[in-house]
């Protein structure tokens, strides 16, 4: 068993009720945990939408077809499931903290490269080593602030950290916007690829202000000391495990796959086929966003109140439903698409809320950070060649047509669920 009952942790107050009770909880060391994963994951968030937002500018600069720029996401989500398994070896082995830290430099430094790329090959290599510092971060954010919430307020708290998600894409479309008006489209995309040096300024923060939990640290080393060359990726395909880390990796790779199907592909949607401009786009973006941030709110609050598992289901069907509809209003109908760009948001974002809370509550704290990072990432990789699919499928279908692949990754989902057992109200050990 990876959980069971235990004392409440690190000064927490699990009875704080009220809409911020889960801050309250938190303790003044678990809120600067808080602002570092947060901020580190909006930051990630920022670097990945760099590509997205700029694929049609980049795509007419290297003379791209559309399954070459497809690809430009997926190796990034193939090579972040690298980066994202070892990160977590890494938070096992030296700490949560330290971990964060490389994956926020790794995914700074290869951001900001890509914007000196002379062509479409070393941007590719670029890209793909983005991915490893990409991959990392959520999973080991996500572990250092589960160790500081009490089971009570874990879903909360988990997706108040996964909102951050739509805050450093609601930032990356205000970069964009601005600088597309300001800019040549051919030096355009170099300088939003630049404008990734930001989460330097994180890493000053994590550095001075931000601290494992000292009762997970010390289950971390005390296991260590009795296991034989630490947390391995062996240990997580043992005895029950086994069965836990096959259904998560299916789950992430549904629930990603749909996600960033839609993230990769919805920008370039609406200019080729609704035909909008760079500001109209970010226009139709921003009630998408919205939608996602609300939606990451309320599904943290929901996988408290429902459970893991019947809030997941819930949102992949919802999801699943939003794709169809969006991608297939009439010709003319793009009042009506701007309006529906909000559930859509809300839902293919409010899904997300539980993995946080739930990833971390199948595993013990010794491999936590591995099978954790191991199964949202490898989901990833499996789920990274949706984009690319869609890419070779738009050029026959159109991009609008393509998008119902989407609806396929969220119903792999709800299959995947019914392997893994409910985790709501368990406490860490």
């Amino acid at each position: 068993m990876s959980t069971t009952t235990a004392q409440p942790q690190h000064g927490q107050h699990p009875h704080d009720n009220g809409p911020f009770g889960w801050l309250r909880a938190l303790g003044p060391a678990g809120r600067r945990a808080f602002g570092g994963a947060f901020g580190g994951y909006a930051l990630d968030s920022y670097d990945f939408f760099t590509l997205p937002l700029t694929m049609v500018a980049i795509s007419a600069h290297f003379g791209l077809d559309s399954g070459r720029t497809g690809l430009l996401t997926t190796v990034t989500l193939v090579v972040s499931a690298v980066g994202g398994a070892f990160a977590g070896v890494i938070a096992d082995r030296i700490g949560r903290v330290k971990a964060l830290m490389i994956t926020v430099g790794t995914y700074a430094v290869f951001t900001v490269l890509c914007g000196f790329a002379p062509n479409y090959e070393t941007l590719l290599v670029f890209r793909a080593l983005q991915g490893l510092g990409f991959g990392g971060e959520w999973a080991v954010g996500a572990i250092l602030v589960a160790e500081y919430a009490s089971a009570r307020h874990r879903g909360r708290t988990l997706g108040a950290v996964q909102s951050a998600w739509a805050a450093g894409w609601a930032l990356a479309v205000v970069v964009y916007t601005l600088v597309f008006h300001y800019v040549d489209a051919d030096t355009a995309w170099r300088v939003v690829f630049w404008t990734g040096a930001l989460p330097a300024l994180l890493l000053v923060y994590v550095r001075r202000n931000v601290s494992d939990a000292p009762q997970a640290t010390e289950q971390r080393l005390a296991s260590a000391r009795t296991t034989s060359g630490g947390a391995t990726f062996a240990a997580i395909f043992r005895g029950p495990l086994l069965r836990t880390t096959l259904f998560a990796v299916l789950l992430s790779a549904g629930v990603q796959g749909g996600y960033y199907t839609l993230a990769t592909w919805v920008p370039t949607f609406l200019k080729s086929d609704r035909h909008l401009t760079v500001v109209g786009t970010g226009g139709y973006l921003a009630f998408l966003i919205s939608g996602a941030f609300i939606g990451y709110l309320t599904g943290g609050y929901l996988t408290d109140r429902l459970g893991r598992k019947k809030t997941i289901a819930l949102f992949a069907v919802l999801s699943a439903v939003c794709i169809l509809v969006y991608t297939h209003l009439p010709a003319g109908a793009n009042t009506l698409l701007l309006v529906l760009g909000f559930p859509l948001g809300f839902c293919m974002s409010a899904i997300f809320s539980g993995f946080g809370s739930f990833l971390s509550e199948l595993y013990p704290t010794a491999v936590r950070g591995t099978g954790q990072g191991f199964t949202y990432n490898t989901g990833r990789a499996v789920g990274a060649f949706f984009p690319t699919l869609v890419g070779y499928l738009a050029d026959s279908w159109g991009v609008g047509g393509a998008l119902v692949f989407g609806a396929v990754g969220y119903a792999i989902a709800v299959v995947a669920l019914l392997g893994l057992p409910e985790t709501r109200g368990r406490e860490l050990v």
